[in-house]
Order: structure tokens, then sequence, then C-alpha cells
């Protein structure tokens, strides 16, 4: 059957399922109409802008055990470090100067990062770059937390859901964690007011084509600004170790059909998809991806900030080679923008 892609918005759950599983050649002809498909819509909210976020790690401590980690709390073979405020603010600084306009601070869930400390960097943070967003990614928080970083002047929080289905949750967390708690804390960041981003990996340990469409319906439901996905890849120092990563041409392909459903999403083409595949990120970006996030983390830790094997932080992924960046994406026939990039969306003009 030949899906209609016209009524992509309309289609059933076995439908988005067929869609999935196409095919498994990224350059057959359904699989280009589908991408053509999702760049054009790409260019219709957003032009050929792409926009960049400069990421800073602040930390490899994580107190969860999330069995897919490479900084699971367990790993003791793990790197850890954490980062000053002014190590952050350094990093905020030499961002700012290359021409970065949004700064995303993400780490491992460290409690020595405790409320006053964020807060404390967050609010000078937007004093020192009040042009800028500020970008939260450090885990599961109360209410009255995330309600202070955004007093404090944190713009946006990303928070990947991981996984919509709480079978596939629980195989992939201890029963510490729960998938509950994480619908509620991505709830709760959006009634707060924050730009909020969700997303999850494709081809983690025991995923089935179900679970990606229970993913889609979730985020149906949750309407994030930003969905960030990529490919799963291994650790060598998880119980996961000796499992198959996720695809580039199914990340890929996700990628357009996200493109598809959420016209306004702010859409990375990842470090991950990049590291699976030297073209990875620009096949992302072909895909319908408009935002690329290159590393701001002083360079001695970049190493440490492990999640994954081989992650790629040198070359193209340092903030610092930004003309190598801005050659990639002018290669792949888009632009590399300084501005904020916020969400092009009815709740946030």
């Amino acid at each position: 059957m030949k899906l209609d892609l016209d009524k992509i918005n309309a289609f059933s759950d076995e439908e988005l399922k067929e869609l999935i599983e196409y095919d498994n050649n990224i350059k057959s002809d359904f699989s280009e109409e589908l991408r053509i498909r999702a760049d054009k819509v790409r260019r219709e909210h957003y032009g050929t802008d792409v926009y960049l976020r400069g990421l800073i790690e602040i930390s490899s401590y994580c107190k969860n055990d999330c069995y897919y980690c490479g900084i699971r709390c367990s790993n003791r073979n793990a790197d850890r470090y954490r980062l000053t405020k002014d190590e952050i603010l350094s990093a905020c600084e030499n961002g700012y100067e290359l021409g970065y306009r949004t700064f995303v601070m993400q780490g491992g869930e460290d409690p020595n990062f405790t409320d006053d400390i964020i807060c404390d960097i967050v609010s000078t943070s937007r004093v020192r770059f009040e042009d800028c967003a500020i970008t939260l990614s450090i885990g599961e928080k109360s209410y009255e937390s995330y309600k202070r970083y955004y007093d404090a002047g944190a713009n946006r929080f990303l928070l990947r859901h991981e996984t919509a289905d709480d079978a596939h949750y629980r195989k992939l967390h201890p029963d510490s964690m729960s998938l509950e708690n994480r619908k509620r804390c991505l709830f709760d960041l959006k009634e707060i007011g924050y730009q909020v981003g969700s997303g999850f990996m494709v081809g983690s340990p025991y995923q089935t084509t179900d679970n990606l469409v229970s993913d889609i319906r979730f985020l149906q439901e949750l309407e994030p600004d930003m969905i960030g996905i990529g490919p799963y890849i291994c650790h060598k120092d998880t119980p996961f170790a000796d499992c198959d990563n996720g695809t580039m041409e199914r990340t890929v392909r996700m990628i357009s059909i996200l493109r598809l459903l959420f016209p306004y999403a702010l859409i990375p083409s990842t470090t991950a998809l990049g590291t699976i595949s030297p073209v990875g990120r620009e096949l992302g970006l072909k895909a319908g991806a408009n935002v690329v996030m290159p590393n701001l983390t002083p360079a001695e830790y970049r190493s440490s900030y492990a999640i994954y094997e081989g992650k790629a932080y040198a070359g193209k992924e340092a903030a610092e080679n930004r003309d190598l960046l801005v050659a990639e994406v002018e290669a792949a026939g888009y632009n590399v923008v300084t501005s904020r990039g916020d969400v092009k969306s009815e709740q946030c003009t």
C-alpha cells in the first residue's frame, strides 16, 4: 500500500507503523519523497536557517543508574568532573564571542548542583548575556525547583522522555525511576512557561516499532517546542554493552516523520547522528532538522562526558571550530544564523 503523506496527521497507529518500517534503504524513491516533503515543510516555517546551540556539559556525576548510559552512577570506570560557576560562565563568554546566542547547560543529575547553585549560575548568566537563551538539561526535579530556575532566568528546558511505553521504560531504567514522573516533569515545565524539549532514542534495546508509535503519540499530547532524537549508541560499561546500535537510516526517517507531524518544532541533527556516520548530521539536516549543538565544554573535560561510546567532541563538533561547522551546513544547502532561534509557533508569538 502506498501511504499518502498529505494525510499523515490523520494516520492510524498501523499506518504510522508502516511508514516507519516502509523500507531500510535511505536512497529509495519513497524515502526520498519523505525527505523532500519534510524539507519543504521545514523551509516553509524556518527557511534555510540553522540555529546553533552552544552545549556546556556541566557535570558527569549522576545519581541515576539508567542501564544505557555511560555516566550511570554504578559505572566505576567513568571519569567524573564537575564544572565550577566560573568555568561555566567562561564557556558562555567564549561562546558569545564566537556568535552563539543560546547556551545549553547539560549534565547528569548531580546532587552537588543544588537549586541555589543552579539559580546563581542562571541569574548571573542572564545578566551577562541578556540577549541569549539559557537552556537547562539537568533531569527530573520538583515543580518548585523548575519554577525557581525559570524565575532566575532560564528560558528552555530539555528532558527527553526516552520511551513513552511504560514496559519498555522499565527495561531501560532501575525501579527507582518511573515514566510517570518523567512525564510529570515535562508537563510541569510547560505549565511554568518554559520552551520545552523532549525526545527519544532510536534503536534502543528492546525497542519495537510500536514503541516508536507510542513516542509519536506522546509527543502529540505534549506538543513540545523542541524534539531531540538520535540513534542509540551502546557504552561498554553498561548492561547493554553487547547490544546493537540504532541505525542512521531509521533515525533520519524518524526526523522526517517528526518534521511532517510537528512543522513548528526545533529539531536538532544530533552529535549521536554525526558519531554513528560521517554524513549523519548532514543527512539529518536534509531530512528536516534545523538545529546543531556544537560543544562549548572546556576542552579538557569533553572526553569525560561519555554517555555513549565514541562520542564525537572534536572537529566540527567543537564550538570553537565554527568555520568547519558553517561549511558543513552550507554544503548541505542551509545557512547558519546568529540568533536565539526561538520556536515559531502560535503559543510563542
